[in-house]
């Protein structure tokens, strides 16, 4: 496992005459380790710089007394066998000598009244529950389930390579198994879901379909929610163990197996710049590491803004740094989460997965809440290690409004943390109505806000999926991706990667390394290489390594919160 050392010398202008290229990574998150994976792969020579003592940027986790608070992966594209996703994943070791947690219900939706609708992966189960919950549905139902038969026949290739990169043989290969199902896929990719759950006549039903993904991701159409719930019945949309950290360090080891420096507790000041082309980069300690090429994996306002000192910039990032930063839609929102650690089992019975829909008054209590409508997930029902022997903890979360938090914690840190206190109280009060009895066996709730995922990663606004697909920004970000090659004008031996120079999620996140690593082998006129990881050791929970305590705040008896700055 990386420790927090720099690595080699490359203080130097010139490297060695006859070494391979160097390669800066900016950034330890998915994008970034995939990047230097890739990289290494190929022969390049690669170190990241990352300011954080932990890789994975979002894809994380931290500790509290005992319990494990995992932040990321609800469910992880990818971990079926022979799909191209996979192939990602184990090219980057991320599910080495792991199981994956598989769940025949992918969510569960609740009302205030207590009605309830179970999304079954199955498409006949399914089928079953909603024409049992809502009869005079039947016409929408059995067209949505129809639908869902077909996505869980087809087998949609993973784009490995970038467009521009892409072989002819490629190239056919996609339009196969494209072609048969064009017609499924144009329907379903214009159909809002908005739309298609007004078809419904039952109240309940019209507000459950959107939110069958957690929280309703605004402007989504059918396609992503039959996509994901085919995969979660296929077994490509499972829960690896050890979660989202365990993911990081899966990728991290694989990295360093490969000859990969990681320096820890390295934050970047500034990408050094002579005669039109990155040489390299400056710290914050003032020292200077020199390169052939850098690679920014991190939030991209702040590579533009403060590490290029706005010198550079494309008609693709004026448009997606610029105006549709500002647009609403486009950036995916950020999330308040309280975990909850509980003394004894979950309670009996409860699916892994809830979206409770609120009344007015309790949505009211939420601070920031952009919809009503809260979430529970029994994380101790994900995989063992996230909670000490004989507890459990629960994961709730709300999108949330990032100004009411930021304006807050600048003007006034007192009130800040006590916004923070009141999401607390409210989560304990809630999970007590809906469980009597379960709100004196909590030890602690942590709540995390939308500054504190901006603090410790990085992220503009808190956002935790950068842009969100399906918006204004999806087109904008494939050309950065595609016709700009991640790179911008005027600026040689540079390039981006991410979910801030593509979209968000972790598989996109993970494979836009690989299309950096692919565009950078193309431009220094070397062969990309890439192969599975060849290790088996089985997964522990020691390959966490250190867990860090991101708050200050101290945890007390059942009636105090441990908070997140």
């Amino acid at each position: 496992m990386a420790g927090a050392e720099r690595g080699p010398d490359w203080s130097a202008r010139q490297r060695p005459a006859g070494g391979p290229p160097r390669v800066i990574v900016i950034g330890a998150g998915l994008a970034g380790l995939a990047t230097g994976c890739y990289a290494q792969m190929s022969g390049l020579e690669t170190r990241i710089f990352e300011k954080h003592v932990l890789p994975g940027g979002c894809c994380t986790a931290w500790s509290r007394h005992g319990y494990l608070f995992d932040y990321c992966i609800d469910w992880l594209i990818g971990t079926a066998e022979g799909t191209g996703a996979h192939q990602v994943w184990r090219e980057l070791g991320a599910l080495d000598g792991k199981s994956v947690t598989h769940f025949d219900t992918f969510n569960r939706v609740v009302d205030e009244h207590g009605r309830s609708v179970t999304f079954h992966t199955d498409p006949d189960r399914l089928e079953a529950h909603l024409l049992a919950l809502a009869p005079g549905d039947a016409k929408p139902i059995r067209a949505f389930c129809r639908d869902l038969r077909r996505f869980t026949a087809i087998d949609l290739p993973w784009d490995l390579t970038p467009p521009p990169l892409r072989t002819t043989r490629e190239r056919l290969r996609t339009l196969r198994a494209v072609l048969p199902a064009f017609r499924l896929f144009w329907r379903t990719a214009t159909t809002p879901m908005s739309g298609f759950a007004e078809r419904f006549q039952d109240p309940l039903l019209r507000r459950a379909f959107p939110t069958m993904f957690l929280q309703e991701p605004a402007g989504f159409p059918l396609l992503p929610y039959l996509y994901t719930l085919a995969a979660a019945h296929t077994g490509n949309a499972g829960f690896p163990q050890g979660g989202s950290l365990g993911l990081a360090r899966s990728v991290e080891a694989r990295y360093t197996s490969l000859g990969g420096v990681i320096g820890y507790r390295c934050r970047v000041d500034r990408i050094l710049v002579e005669e039109g082309r990155a040489v390299g980069v400056e710290l914050r300690d003032g020292s200077r590491h020199f390169a052939d090429h850098v690679v920014a994996a991190c939030d991209g306002p702040t590579v533009l803004d403060r590490l290029l000192r706005g010198r550079y910039s494309s008609p693709a990032t004026d448009r997606l740094y610029g105006e549709l930063l500002e647009k609403p839609g486009n950036l995916y929102p950020a999330v308040v989460s309280a975990f909850v650690g509980v003394d004894g089992p979950l309670p009996p019975g409860e699916p892994h997965c809830t979206t409770y829909l609120l009344a007015p008054h309790d949505a009211g209590r939420l601070p920031g809440s952009l919809q009503r409508s809260l979430v529970v997930q029994l994380r101790s029902a994900y995989a063992e290690g996230f909670a000490p022997p004989g507890k459990s903890v629960l994961h709730c979360t709300y999108f949330s409004d990032y100004r009411t938090w930021k304006e807050l914690r600048v003007r006034d840190r007192r009130a800040y943390r006590a916004l923070k206190q009141e999401v607390a109280s409210f989560v304990r009060e809630f999970l007590d109505r809906m469980h009597p009895g379960l709100g004196a066996r909590i030890e602690l709730v942590d709540v995390a806000s939308p500054v504190t995922t901006e603090r410790f990663t990085g992220n503009t606004r808190g956002s935790i999926l950068a842009w969100q697909a399906f918006s204004e920004a999806e087109d904008t970000a494939n050309r950065l991706v595609n016709r700009d090659r991640m790179r911008l004008p005027g600026l040689g031996g540079f390039s981006m990667a991410g979910q801030w120079a593509s979209l968000g999620g972790l598989i996109r996140a993970a494979t836009s390394g690989r299309y950096a690593a692919q565009y950078l082998c193309r431009e220094l006129g070397r062969p990309f290489r890439a192969w599975p990881s060849d290790n088996r050791e089985p997964w522990h929970p020691g390959k966490w390594g250190r867990l860090p305590q991101l708050d200050r705040v101290t945890v007390g008896a059942p009636e105090s919160s441990g908070v997140g700055e």
